[in-house]
């Protein structure tokens, strides 16, 4: 079985992405796992993930790294959150924002597991409510708003560190259903330069989440 580091931790096995699983033996999503060499490897399916997706698709760089800090847009039920989890390691942290009191709760048991995840119930509109979350080295969002990235660019503007990384998932159906995902994806990355940010690299999705895009950004 090959396996090969595409990013900081994380690997591909056999042509398919895994991180290493900081809790051996919890597979909360079903997840197929793989013991090699004493280590437990957690398969991270890009048609569950836009992470993952974008990943598949070839983005150039990959800013989630072990120890960092990270606002968390949208966290749902945590899928992706899990493995962000596994690759930042103990010393990194998860501030993991979700609005929606169902997805919240079934956070809750990723969160008791992966203990480098804070599960915040609030609205991504409102900073305010958590004002008193520590500057990060990356805000994440993954948000299906009309203006899921003017709600980036404000959480950025109070929590992210100079220099630091934006990574917007884009529901383009959320913004306009009459544009396609190009189109749209264009124009929310023309958002983020008026913004001050240098755009690194960006994807369509398809055929893992249609009309998705994924973008990587850092701000100047």
């Amino acid at each position: 079985m090959e396996i090969k580091e595409k990013f900081s931790g994380i690997y591909l096995i056999d042509n398919n992405l895994a991180t290493i699983n900081s809790a051996p033996g919890f597979k909360p999503f079903g997840e197929h796992t793989e013991v090699i060499d004493k280590k437990e490897y957690r398969f991270w399916d890009p048609y569950r993930s836009k992470a993952a997706a974008a990943i598949i698709k070839g983005v150039k760089e990959f800013p989630i790294k072990i120890g960092i800090k990270i606002l968390y847009l949208g966290a749902a039920h945590g899928y992706t959150c899990s493995f962000l989890s596994n690759i930042i390691g103990n010393k990194g942290i998860i501030y993991a924002i979700e609005f929606s009191e169902r997805c919240f709760h079934e956070l809750l048991p990723i969160c008791e597991k992966y203990k480098n995840i804070v599960p915040i119930l609030a609205d991504a509109r409102k900073p305010e409510l958590y004002s008193w979350v520590e500057k990060v080295d990356v805000v994440y969002c993954d948000i299906a708003q009309p203006d899921q990235t003017e709600i980036a660019i404000r959480n950025c503007n109070e929590f992210l560190k100079e220099k630091g990384w934006l990574m917007l998932a884009v529901k383009t159906q959320s913004i306009d259903v009459t544009k396609s995902t190009k189109e749209i994806t264009r124009q929310e990355i023309e958002k983020l330069k008026n913004a001050g940010f240098e755009i690194i690299d960006w994807k369509i999705l398809d055929p893992f989440e249609e009309k998705h895009s994924f973008i990587i950004a850092r701000k100047v």
